[in-house]
């Protein structure tokens, strides 16, 4: 390991992410680095890799400060492109699979793109790099670290375009720090072992996917890729293969697995350490099958944003029985309780305000857009529209984002909460609750459902169900059956359409 424990704490030595795969390298080189459905790489072959790279992709123009645009794909060769930009001192730049060409412009001219590397040549003008190429320049010999001059910790590491699902997509800066720092949380919160082996279908286009492996190269470790979990026989092919003890998924990922798979999940329970979870709220349902079915698996949560990374950590298997708790802070990151004019208050479930965090995992900001920057960060704080508050024990408790708490008649509705009840009905698949306008309460919850069989659907029964499971205050007003909730690629689900219908 390459860093030092004083007093119980991680003191990482290296400035980056690629350094310290190089220092695993020297210390470690046939250990298992990544792998996936087609090829493995120990620590010595990655860093060979990367540095052979990074002179392939400097030969095409790129250099120190200049931004590369990747198309993203889960395999070893889209993560040596990664470290071989950031070894030149560039900027990785991930654009998830199959964007739409308007998308992939708008990126490419946003960043002024040195280098494009994809599956095919985007722009006629714009120096094109073969992903499928990208493990064919090692070096043939050994690469001393000590010779190479590495990035430093406040340079620009990445930029991270949102998804759009709050409004305008940005660019969010993200340093070696924020990386360093990002990978600590990770290793800590769920107490990460020197032998972890994680597979990793979350997109590494995205802060999800990218942080988790960031923590496996940090630990010295093995991350695993593959795309989704939809096609399950390769998902558990690799398992097996590798002998994977933890698992990284969003919610929706989980619940495809349990409809594809019953209880096959179960069958590792003796190899499997932890599961982490993210992206969005894990329905109660799946909660308690999956704490069934994996009874020694440590269960994580965790609660982030692109731009302030994973700063909360919930042990749900440990931190049972506190409706609406995302758990207590990571290691790097703090939390504040604030109104609407950003003065801390002592919050409660009773007087609540919006959580806003600081720590080393914060973004540097969005990019080239200094206003927003300002909007979002002040004093070192990132302030979010997440409605929440902090217990006495340090329990931080979130009801939801502004827009999507339901002020129902002065009573705030977390959707969230009517929706892990509606998910545990044995007839309905999948679900959301939106805030619409009324004329008498100014706003009331509306239930969408997703059901096994709509045909058969009795809404007197299911207006009991409601009754029974939820106070008479939280009662969804309006019910719409529909054929499929409209989510994200990561599972968020997309409230602002379904408010539209």
């Amino acid at each position: 390991m390459i860093y030092n424990i004083v007093k119980g704490v991680l003191k990482f030595m290296c400035q980056s992410i690629i350094e310290q795969v190089a220092a695993h390298a020297c210390g470690r080189p046939q250990q298992l680095c990544l792998a996936d459905n087609t090829q493995a790489v120990t620590y010595g072959e990655l860093w060979q890799r990367v540095h052979g790279l990074s002179k392939e992709l400097s030969r095409l123009g790129a250099g120190k400060g200049d931004c590369v645009v990747v198309e993203c794909n889960q395999s070893v060769d889209y993560m040596i492109c990664e470290f071989a930009i950031q070894l030149l001192g560039g900027i990785f730049v991930p654009l998830e699979r199959n964007a739409a060409a308007d998308r992939v412009s708008e990126i490419i001219r946003s960043v002024s793109a040195k280098v494009y590397i994809g599956k095919a040549a985007f722009l006629p003008d714009l120096p094109f790099f073969p992903i499928s190429e990208a493990g064919h320049f090692p070096d043939v010999e050994p690469v001393d670290p000590a010779t190479v001059k590495f990035p430093q910790k406040d340079d620009t590491a990445e930029i991270l375009f949102s998804t759009g699902t709050t409004g305008k997509s940005k660019g969010i800066e993200l340093s070696h720090r924020n990386d360093i720092a990002l990978a600590e949380n990770v290793i800590c919160g769920v107490k990460m072992k020197p032998d972890n082996v994680e597979l990793i279908p979350m997109p590494l286009s995205h802060s999800h996917g990218l942080r988790r492996t960031y923590g496996n190269l940090v630990n010295g470790s093995t991350a695993v890729f593959v795309e989704g979990v939809t096609l399950l026989k390769k998902v558990f092919s690799l398992m097996d293969q590798y002998h994977v003890t933890a698992m990284d998924l969003s919610p929706s990922m989980l619940s495809i697995i349990f409809k594809l798979s019953k209880d096959r999940l179960g069958d590792y329970a003796d190899q499997m350490d932890y599961i982490q979870l993210g992206s969005a709220p894990l329905p109660e349902e799946d909660k308690l099958h999956l704490s069934k079915i994996l009874p020694r698996t440590r269960l994580y949560n965790f609660y982030g944003s692109t731009e302030a990374g994973c700063s909360c950590l919930l042990d749900f298997n440990s931190m049972s029985g506190k409706p609406g708790c995302i758990g207590k802070p990571a290691k790097n990151a703090e939390f504040i309780v604030v109104d609407e004019n950003r003065k801390v208050i002592a919050s409660s479930k009773e007087h609540m305000g919006f959580l806003a965090s600081a720590g080393s995992i914060n973004m540097k900001g969005y990019w080239k857009e200094p206003e927003l920057t300002v909007q979002t960060m002040e004093n070192g704080y990132i302030y979010t529209k997440d409605l929440g508050y902090i217990d006495e024990d340090g329990f931080i408790y979130m009801l939801g984002r502004k827009d999507d708490v339901i002020n129902y008649g002065g009573i705030k509705i977390s959707p969230e909460e009517i929706e892990s009840i509606v998910g545990k009905h044995p007839e309905v698949t999948d679900c959301a609750c939106v805030p619409v306008k009324d004329p008498l309460t100014g706003q009331a919850p509306k239930l969408f459902l997703v059901l096994k069989d709509k045909d058969v659907y009795d809404q007197k029964a299911m207006k009991d169900f409601l009754a029974k499971n939820l106070d008479a205050n939280k009662q969804p007003k309006f019910i719409q059956l529909i054929d499929e909730i409209p989510r994200t690629f990561n599972g968020k689900i997309q409230r602002n359409k379904l408010i539209e219908q």
